[in-house]
């Protein structure tokens, strides 16, 4: 190829950045009363502000959500179900959920799609102390397994024992919902299942107590997206551009928390004061490598649909979902940076 002559690639993209800009500038243009005019997007997020949202945070901060036309107004929800039930109910324009309850919202004829990936692998982690003397899976005999009481996460638990020739009936399970620690921490299990890797686990690590964290795709459970953003399905048709501009603006906040954590690290206290200072500063620090970051080829919040397809099989044969969606039915890559847009 011709010095002379960028790769057609590169061409693509810088193109896609133009037609980006373009339409952030269009977004920022004055209405009749001389003042910016925005467009209003809110967000339901999975869980209370945590270290999972930073980027999200640093884009607010920032202020490329307003460099983009769009007035954020992000909410918690109380129930973390809750958020893609309310994108398929249209009260909130965009919610985190999980790659798991994609597919649930899917079999139960949610009109939601999955538009970006926030955290593109596993988080959720088999944890013990080593106290409690257990060495590696098999050693789970007899013994008691805290858990969220999630029906995915106890098929989790499944495939995990299965992999190591172990009945489920051999293992004790408590339901114990939000309260994994203090089982843990209290004696009240022996391990736990559904924490996260860069909470719980960073968690546990500042209190010394000595944790074990495996990730359960380490374990046998197909590679999934931990955490993705979904958007309503008639909603990507019909009004796209400030999801796209949305997804454009997380990129840069989540690459400035990226080259910035301590500021990141504030970013999110603001948000949420109740965090300890830090324990916050170890979770971000865990999380960032974590965080869907534009890589190669790949386009911030890229998702992999072979990866989806395995993990859709895996949830039907687990008896989690009785359908077998196509990924193209649950996720969609077309509002992401670099896309060019139909």
């Amino acid at each position: 190829m011709s010095p002379s002559r960028p790769p057609i690639r590169t061409a693509v993209a810088a193109l896609a950045v133009l037609l980006l800009a373009l339409a952030i500038a269009a977004c920022g243009e004055k209405s009749e009363d001389g003042n910016a005019s925005t467009e209003p997007v809110s967000l339901a997020l999975d869980f209370y502000p945590n270290p999972d949202h930073i980027g999200i945070y640093e884009a607010q901060k920032l202020g490329y959500f307003a460099d983009a036309g769009l007035d954020v107004s992000i909410n918690a929800p109380t129930d973390p179900a809750a958020p893609i039930k309310q994108v398929a109910a249209g009260q909130t324009d965009l919610a985190i959920s999980y790659e798991p309850e994609v597919m649930l919202a899917r079999e139960q004829g949610l009109d939601v799609k999955a538009v970006a990936a926030i955290v593109n692998r596993p988080l959720t982690s088999l944890i013990w102390l080593r106290k409690s003397g257990i060495k590696g899976v098999g050693d789970l005999r007899g013994k008691t397994i805290a858990t969220a009481g999630i029906p995915y996460q106890d098929a989790f638990l499944n495939t995990i024992l299965g992999r190591a020739n172990l009945d489920p009936d051999s293992v004790k399970t408590v339901n114990v919902g939000l309260g994994l620690l203090p089982a843990l921490i209290g004696g009240r299990a022996d391990a736990m299942l559904g924490g996260f890797s860069n909470v719980e686990g960073v968690d546990l690590k500042m209190r010394h107590k000595d944790p074990t964290v495996t990730p359960v795709d380490q374990l046998g459970v197909p590679t999934y997206d931990e955490l993705v953003l979904v958007a309503k399905g008639s909603a990507i048709h019909e009004d796209p551009e400030p999801l796209r501009l949305f997804i454009a603006a997380l990129a840069r906040g989540t690459a400035a928390a990226v080259s910035d954590p301590e500021g990141a690290t504030k970013a999110l206290l603001e948000q949420n004061p109740d965090l300890d200072p830090k324990l916050t500063a170890a979770e971000v620090k865990a999380t960032l490598p974590a965080l869907s970051q534009a890589s190669g080829d790949e386009p911030f919040g890229a998702m992999d649909e072979n990866q989806w397809r395995e993990f859709i099989g895996w949830m039907r044969d687990h008896g989690q979902i009785s359908s077998l969606p196509s990924p193209a039915q649950v996720l969609t890559e077309e509002l992401l940076p670099g896309k060019i847009p139909d």
